[in-house]
C-alpha cells in the first residue's frame, strides 16, 4: 500500500511478532496483516529500539518526498492530468493540493519578505513631532538636499505661488487642530449626530490628533481623560486611527508583517474563484470540490515557477517574472483544455473570462487584507 511506511527493519515484519490485535486503535487482525487496514499501524508486538524508532521517521521522510517528487513531475510536465488523477481516486501517490499549496504559498513569500529589506522604509517614517514644512516663525521649511537644490526648489515655488498656498492651508490645519485639542471631547460629540462616513472621519480627526499630540497611546485612557462614551463604534475608531500612526512611524514592519499574511489570502479567494469554475463548466460531471481542487493544483504551480524566478533573479540579477509568468499562461491554458476537454475556441472564452475574476477577486482580497492588517496593526 502506497501510504504505508517502508520498513528497514525486518525483525518487526517477522511473522513472530504480529499480534491479532492493532496496538492503536484495537481492530481485529489477522497474522497475515503486515498492516492494520483501519488505521495503517505496522502490525507488530515488538518492543521498539533505537533503531527501528530511526528507520520508521526515515522511511516516512521518504515517503513524503517520494509523493512530493511524484506531485512536482505530475505539475510541471502534465498539465490537467494530476487533477484528473485526483478527482478519480488516484490520490495516495501525491501530496494533499491544500496542504501542497499553504506549504509553497508560505516558502514564497517568506522568502520575498526575507529578501525585502523593508526595514528600511522605517527610516522615512512621518514623526508627527517633528517639524514640517512650516517652521515656527511661520516660514516655508526645506530642509533637505544641498543648499542648492533648496534654492531651486524655494525660486520655483514662489515663482508658481506655491508657498502661499502651503502656508495658507498649514494656518488653517493649524487653527482647525488647536481648536480641536482646547476642547476634544466638545469637537469629539459634535460628530454624534452625523451620517456614518462623516461621523467616522470626524471621530478618527481627533483622536488622531489625541494619539500622536497628547500621546494617548490606550482606550481606557481616551474613555477616562476626555470623558468619551465607551461603544464598540468608538473602539474601531480608536484602534483604526492608532494603527494609522503606528503605521506612519514603521511602514517597513508593517510591510513585513502584511506579507506574512499573504498565504491565507490565497484561501480566502480561491473557493470563490471555484465558484466561478463551478458556474463555467457547469454541464460538465465535476463537483465543485473537483474544481476547487484544480484551482489548487494550478495555483501551487505558478507558485513553483515564481520560486524558480526568485532563485533565478537572485543569483543571476535578472527580472525574470515575465518569462515564468508567460509559460504559467501557457500552462493554466493546456491544463483547462485537457482537464475539461473542450475545444479551442470555447477554453479561450473561458479562459479569458475567468482570469479576469481572478485578478478580480485577488485585487479585492488584498485590498481588505491590507485595510484589516491596518486597522489591527
Amino acid at each position: 500500500m502506497g501510504n504505508k511506511l517502508i520498513s528497514f527493519t525486518k525483525k518487526r515484519d517477522e511473522l513472530k511478532y504480529r499480534g491479532t490485535t492493532c496496538k492503536n486503535c484495537g481492530h481485529p487482525l489477522e497474522l497475515s496483516d503486515k498492516f492494520c487496514p483501519n488505521c495503517s499501524q505496522a502490525n507488530s508486538v515488538k518492543k521498539l529500539t533505537l533503531r527501528d524508532f530511526f528507520d520508521e521517521f526515515f522511511a516516512s521522510v521518504i515517503s513524503y518526498d517520494s509523493k512530493l517528487l511524484k506531485t512536482l513531475s505530475a505539475l510541471l510536465c502534465r498539465p490537467g492530468r494530476i487533477t484528473k488523477d485526483y478527482v478519480n481516486g488516484k490520490r495516495v501517490s501525491y501530496t494533499n493540493p491544500f496542504r501542497f499549496l499553504l506549504s509553497l504559498a508560505i516558502i514564497y513569500f517568506l522568502a520575498i519578505s526575507f529578501n525585502s529589506d523593508f526595514s528600511q522604509l522605517d527610516d522615512y517614517a512621518i514623526d508627527e513631532k517633528a517639524s514640517s514644512f512650516i517652521g515656527d516663525n511661520g516660514t516655508l521649511n526645506l530642509n533637505f538636499g544641498d543648499n542648492e537644490q533648496q534654492n531651486e526648489l524655494s525660486q520655483v515655488m514662489d515663482s508658481l505661488k506655491i508657498a502661499d498656498n502651503i502656508l495658507k492651508i498649514s494656518e488653517r490645519i493649524k487653527k482647525r487642530d488647536s481648536i480641536i485639542l482646547s476642547h476634544p471631547t466638545s469637537s469629539f460629540n459634535t460628530y454624534q449626530d452625523s451620517t456614518f462616513g462623516n461621523r467616522f472621519s470626524g471621530k478618527y480627526k481627533v483622536i488622531s490628533l489625541l494619539i500622536n499630540q497628547k500621546e494617548v497611546k490606550s482606550y481606557s485612557k481616551l474613555l477616562d481623560e476626555y470623558d468619551i462614551e465607551d461603544t464598540n463604534e468608538n473602539k474601531i475608531v480608536f484602534n483604526t486611527a492608532k494603527s494609522v500612526s503606528k503605521f506612519s512611524k514603521q511602514p517597513g514592519s508593517f510591510l513585513n508583517e502584511l506579507i506574512s499574511k499573504l498565504p491565507f489570502a490565497t484561501f480566502f479567494f480561491l473557493p470563490l474563484f471555484a465558484i466561478f469554475i463551478w458556474l463555467v463548466y457547469i454541464r460538465k460531471k465535476y463537483t465543485y470540490t473537483d474544481h476547487l481542487i484544480f484551482s489548487f493544483h494550478n495555483q501551487s504551480l505558478l507558485f513553483i515557477l515564481l520560486i524558480i524566478s526568485f532563485l533565478v533573479d537572485s543569483v543571476f540579477k535578472v527580472d525574470s517574472n515575465g518569462i515564468f509568468i508567460t509559460i504559467f499562461s501557457v500552462y493554466l491554458f493546456m491544463a483547462m483544455k485537457r482537464f475539461y476537454e473542450q475545444g479551442t475556441l470555447k477554453t479561450i472564452v473561458k479562459y479569458l473570462f475567468l482570469n479576469t475574476i481572478f485578478f478580480i477577486l485577488a485585487g479585492i482580497s488584498v485590498i481588505l487584507l491590507f485595510t484589516g492588517s491596518l486597522i489591527t496593526y
